[in-house]
């Protein structure tokens, strides 16, 4: 009785047979509506004005009291409204953004922030090494100390201290320039610390 059951439900419906009437096609539009042709378009009236957040409700009594307490105060007042609403709500500090190094154009920046900048010092942290000159009888111990520094290959170090004056080492610390210079010294060669 089970199995009669099984194949009663799965029992499939004959398609229609019969054209019920003309066959149209409309697929991207199926709500179209065909109109008058001879009608003229309609003119939809664009605001003057985009505003993507739509019309604002009028302020307040309260916000127009505020505005014109604000507006009465002296320059000096209005310029601490900023630092005790953010204490106030305890927003985060904004950061300045450093300009140090950036072209800023023909004004060159604010005359207070190049005065701070020339009084406070950076102390640098990444150092380049030079190789400037070498003795031409300690050329194969020098090419030796810069392969063993630079992890190149013997011709690549030999074609590296042809070059002189050039760069052995980019962007390292000041005590690991001051070892590259001692070693090359102590070889015969003369090191600069940019």
């Amino acid at each position: 009785m089970k199995l009669s059951v099984v194949f009663k439900s799965l029992r499939s419906y004959p398609a229609l047979r019969v054209v019920t009437g003309p066959l149209q096609s409309r697929a991207f539009q199926p709500d179209f509506i065909l109109g008058d042709p001879k009608s003229k378009p309609v003119r939809h009236k664009y605001p003057t004005f985009y505003d993507p957040y739509g019309p604002r409700p009028q302020p307040s009594d309260k916000i127009i009291r505020l505005a014109e307490q604000i507006a009465a105060l002296s320059p000096e007042e209005r310029n601490l409204i900023g630092p005790t609403l953010r204490d106030r709500l305890r927003h985060p500090k904004i950061q300045p953004i450093l300009v140090k190094g950036m072209d800023l154009g023909p004004q060159g920046g604010s005359g207070a922030g190049s005065s701070k900048a020339e009084e406070k010092k950076v102390e640098k942290t990444a150092f380049d090494v030079k190789l400037e000159k070498f003795d031409a009888a300690a050329k194969i111990k020098v090419i030796k100390e810069v392969r063993a520094l630079t992890n190149l290959g013997l011709k690549e170090a030999k074609d590296l201290v042809e070059k002189v004056p050039i760069l052995i080492k980019q962007g390292i610390t000041k005590e690991e320039a001051n070892d590259i210079i001692e070693k090359i010294k102590t070889v015969g060669g003369v090191v600069v610390m940019e």
